[in-house]
């Protein structure tokens, strides 16, 4: 792999960085790219380890936005303290749970811990379709008496909804939904083969997607919440093939963001570009006796990682992607999505949901 030549100090830190504080949780989602238990596994970071990693963020001028996932973060006991003493160094701290325990309790104590917004997980219109899709009864009507308790917390809240091959046509539908159970935006994001995803479906054509994004493209302007298409870069050149204003404050980033404003790291302090990306870029420090056992990188800052590994640098590098992104007139608002390359067997190889041919693409 060629690694970019940019400067370390001339890299910008990510707006936004996703921590998997637990693998645990309570549900047993068909799609689950963690691959989530009930219990935590051995290895996860500490109260201490996840305290500095906190001081790491806040330390990055300017500091990235901080998401607390899982699994599901409520099933970790120290949460909200790890929440608190975010919002305390001045982080922006966000939590992304599936909303099923989310009681009128806790979302009060997630307003008091300085939880900016809260994303809630939404997959199908009808309660029996979610909880067959979500591994448990009740799940939708327990989301639902969630959503009700952030609102009258005043909390923020999201709604993200996965769409596969089976549920791709009830997206505008879903919009709706959010809107009327009070969330202030709908993120859709587009399966990714990756945990318990791979091989859940047969997958639509590019061609089918593209057709799907276009119309949802077309209809965004009109929506009563802000919306955003993650895991579909491609949605990003559709805007801008069909002429159509940047809508909301996502409008006009980038389709991809792995390593390009966004990074993950793992329960254990494995550091990846994205959640759905397994490629390991490196492996946070940790205390003494802590490390998980599962890996045998050598111990780094966040930013060392971020602004210096091999991986992070070439997802930065244009002329380190291969096939038909490589040479794409939209990589810099598109860049096709890792994940999916990764599952077709090249991270750095082309979108396989993606139709576009590039105009300098070499024909047969």
């Amino acid at each position: 792999m060629k690694p970019a030549t940019a400067n370390a100090a001339t890299i910008a830190p990510p707006r936004l960085v996703a921590w998997e504080a637990t693998r645990a949780c309570n549900l047993l989602c068909r799609h689950c790219r963690a691959e989530a238990v009930l219990t935590p596994p051995p290895g996860e970071l500490n109260h201490e380890e996840g305290r500095d990693f906190l001081e790491q963020m806040a330390a990055w001028p300017p500091s990235p936005m901080v998401i607390l996932s899982g699994g599901e973060p409520l099933m970790r006991p120290d949460i909200l303290d790890l929440a608190a003493y975010g919002h305390f160094l001045g982080l922006r701290m966000l939590l992304s749970t599936n909303g099923t325990l989310v009681d009128a309790a806790k979302a009060r104590a997630m307003k008091d811990a300085g939880i900016a917004r809260v994303s809630l997980s939404l997959d199908r219109l009808t309660p029996a379709d979610h909880d067959q899709f979500r591994g448990q009864p009740g799940a939708f009507e327990a989301l639902e008496r969630g959503a009700a308790h952030l609102r009258e917390a005043a909390l923020p809240f999201q709604i993200n909804s996965t769409l596969t091959a089976e549920n791709l046509h009830q997206a505008p539908a879903l919009t709706d939904l959010a809107a009327s159970l009070g969330a202030v935006a709908h993120h859709i994001f587009l399966l990714v083969p990756v945990g318990r995803a791979e091989g859940l479906e047969a997958p639509l054509s590019a061609d089918q997607y593209e057709a799907a994004l276009r119309t949802l493209k077309e209809r965004e302007a009109s929506l009563p919440v802000e919306f955003k298409a993650t895991c579909a870069p491609q949605y990003q050149r559709l805007g801008k093939q069909m002429g159509l204003a940047p809508q909301g404050r996502h409008g006009s980033g980038r389709g991809c963001l792995a390593g390009q404003g966004f990074a993950f790291m793992s329960a254990e302090g494995e550091v990846r570009g994205c959640g759905y990306l397994p490629n390991p870029a490196g492996q946070l420090s940790r205390q003494p006796g802590s490390a998980s056992q599962t890996t045998n990188l050598g111990g780094q800052s966040f930013r060392e990682i971020y602004e210096n590994s091999p991986l992070f640098r070439a997802l930065r590098d244009k002329s380190c992607y291969h096939g038909k992104c490589g040479v794409c007139e939209y990589w810099n608002i598109c860049g096709g999505c890792r994940a999916r390359a990764r599952a077709e067997g090249d991270h750095m190889g082309p979108e396989p949901l993606c139709p576009y041919q590039p105009k300098n693409e070499a024909r047969p």
